[in-house]
């Protein structure tokens, strides 16, 4: 799971890899968002993302794309 967060006065997102669900990701914002908690988020890797919930800005939650890797279909030449 991709997960991007914008933090408050700073010009630079936060974007992880996480291999938490989308659910369980969106329970975590909840729980930063309630009194003063933190977002904490593990990423794919084991390392800690620790935010104030007072300090979101915004988060975006979505699927990993998948990269391309290969080849293009190559087209032969039609004038030969």
């Amino acid at each position: 799971m991709e997960v991007n967060i914008g933090v408050q006065n700073v010009a630079r997102e936060i974007a992880l890899e996480t291999d938490a669900s989308a659910d369980e990701v969106a329970q975590a914002i909840d729980a930063a968002l309630v009194d003063g908690g933190v977002l904490r988020l593990t990423d794919s890797k084991g390392r800690q993302v620790l935010v104030p919930g007072r300090a979101l800005g915004w988060v975006q939650v979505g699927e990993s794309e998948k990269s391309r890797v290969g080849f293009g279909q190559i087209r032969p030449d039609h004038n030969e």
